[in-house]
This record gives structure tokens, C-alpha cells and sequence, in this order.
């Protein structure tokens, strides 16, 4: 008879990892546990301690700023996650029509999550290796014009069916063109891309479902530059000038700064054109650009 697997508690995981009980809860608390929860009556398997260990044991590579970094990125997500998988199990296990229980819903959602995860995961690491080789990203923010106005005379139905039209629309338009959305942002969408091409492709093609009735007007603000990416996020100035260059963009446009309206002066499929510096939160003088498909276009 073979002997039974290995459990452990948290303070036996804790023990096991060789830890600090201090920077244990830190740890813990990272993941979005308050002191207590998430753990404290559960048992873990060996196959948790291996897991753990990759992140938080002492011997490992990884320090503790990057453990606790790690640690809140996981946490953050998975509860954002969790808490809308919740509502919707909730919400599937109260109708009569749905045959599935409550249990059989959790374990579909793991598997599928897991099949989902591994499949971006295998998509990230590729990226990873391709924006190593460049420098330079285009940054772009893209969010509906008068969004507060229309929250206000819209009902929840159709706010929600609004969000859920532009989301949906944004990201297949940006990954088609090989961009990544960054994050969403309530009526903004926060994306990057290498090609400079493709980001001129991405405005146009943004902006066209306004045309085509989809969506409200978009207005739409890009910058290249050097960025950090961390934890999914991104960070630097071409960011901080693509959101400023969005809000100073007048409804159905795209502003974008001088170093992509240089790297696209040679794109027969677009026009570029100066318009006089503007005065925004952090830049007294930016010099911005008005990116149209049209010639025939005006400041």
C-alpha cells in the first residue's frame, strides 16, 4: 500500500519554504489575502511546495522585490478574475435552465482557464523575445468621446452592452494587426504595437466603427518611444504622452506625437500633419501631429 501524499498547513508551508513568518504574510498579503484568509484552515501538497518554491523560497534566484512584485501581479489578476467568475456561477447555478451545478461550472472554468492561460503564456514568451530585439514600441490610448454624458442618460443594460461592443471591437482590430492590449481602462483601451504601419492601420480602422454606426466617436492618442514593460503593464513617457495626446484630441481624430509622425512620413497609406503645440498637464509645448488616411485633411 503506497503511503499517502503529503499535506502540509500554512505554518508547516511557511516552515517548508524557509521563510521569514514576517515576510510570509507580506507574501501572502501580496496575493490579496488579508491576515487569515487565504490559507490558514487549508492543507497544501507537495505539488504547492515545489510550486511555491520556484517564487518565494530562499534559495531561489528571484529576490524578494521580485517575489512580492510577482506575488501582487497574481494576486491582483486572479481576484479581478475570480470575483466576475463568481458572480457568473452565482448567477448560472439560480437559473432553472442551466443543468450544470455550481461544482461541475467551477471545474470547467479551471480546466478551460488553465487551457486559455497556457495558450497566451506560449504567445507571451514569443512577444517577449521579439520586443527584445526592438527598442521602441508605439504606445496608443483609445477612448470614447463623451463617455460621463452617455453613462449618465444610459441604463445599466446598455452601458454595459456599449463597453462590451468597444472592448470586444478594440481587441480584435489591435491583435490582428499584431498589437496587445495592455489593459482597459472603463472607456479606454490602453494598447502597443512594433509595426509603426500597423498602428496608422489601427486608428483608421478604430475610428471606422464610429463611421459604421458601432460605436460613439473615438479619440485616439499615439507616441513611440522606449518603455518598461512590468507585470503586464507599461510604462515611461510615450505613455504618459499618448493618454495626454488623447485627451487633447478632438472627437473622431488621432493625435500622435513627433517621433512616429517621423517614422511614418514615408507611409503611402496615411498622411501626417502638423498641428500648433499644445499645452498639456506635464508638457507646456508638445508638438503634436494629426494622422488622417485622407490628404484632404484639416487641422
Amino acid at each position: 500500500m503506497s503511503d499517502p501524499p503529503l499535506e502540509y498547513s500554512r505554518d508547516e508551508l511557511i516552515t517548508a519554504l524557509r521563510l521569514d513568518p514576517e515576510y510570509a504574510q507580506r507574501f501572502w498579503n501580496a496575493f490579496g489575502f488579508a491576515r487569515g484568509e487565504g490559507g490558514s484552515g487549508q492543507r497544501f501538497s507537495e505539488e504547492d511546495l515545489a510550486a511555491l518554491g520556484v517564487f518565494a523560497g530562499n534559495d531561489q534566484a528571484m529576490d524578494s522585490t521580485a517575489q512580492l512584485a510577482a506575488a501582487r501581479a497574481i494576486g491582483q489578476a486572479t481576484a479581478r478574475l475570480a470575483q466576475w467568475q463568481a458572480e457568473e456561477i452565482t448567477r448560472l447555478a439560480a437559473d432553472p435552465t442551466v443543468d450544470a451545478t455550481a461544482e461541475e461550472m467551477v471545474e470547467a472554468l479551471a480546466r478551460v482557464q488553465d487551457l486559455v492561460w497556457r495558450r497566451h503564456l506560449a504567445v507571451g514568451l514569443t512577444d517577449a523575445g521579439r520586443a527584445a530585439e526592438h527598442t521602441e514600441v508605439v504606445v496608443g490610448f483609445a477612448d470614447i468621446v463623451g463617455y460621463t454624458s452617455l453613462s449618465r442618460r444610459l441604463g445599466m443594460a446598455e452601458l454595459e452592452t456599449l463597453l462590451e461592443t468597444f472592448e470586444s471591437a478594440a481587441h480584435t482590430i489591435i491583435t490582428d494587426h499584431g498589437g496587445q492590449i495592455v489593459k482597459t481602462i472603463g472607456d479606454a483601451v490602453l494598447f502597443t504595437v512594433i509595426d509603426v504601419g500597423a498602428a496608422a492601420e489601427i486608428a483608421v480602422e478604430l475610428h471606422r466603427l464610429s463611421t459604421d454606426g458601432e460605436l460613439p466617436s473615438l479619440r485616439i492618442g499615439m507616441a513611440r518611444g522606449d518603455v518598461l514593460m512590468r507585470m503586464g503593464d507599461v510604462f515611461g513617457e510615450p505613455v504618459n504622452i499618448a493618454s495626454r495626446l488623447a485627451s487633447a484630441a478632438r472627437s473622431g481624430t488621432t493625435l500622435i506625437d513627433e517621433a512616429l509622425a517621423t517614422a511614418l512620413r514615408d507611409n503611402a497609406a496615411t498622411h501626417v500633419g502638423p498641428i500648433p503645440s499644445l499645452s498639456v498637464r506635464g508638457y507646456r509645448k508638445l508638438r503634436a501631429y494629426k494622422l488622417v488616411r485622407d490628404r484632404n485633411w484639416t487641422a
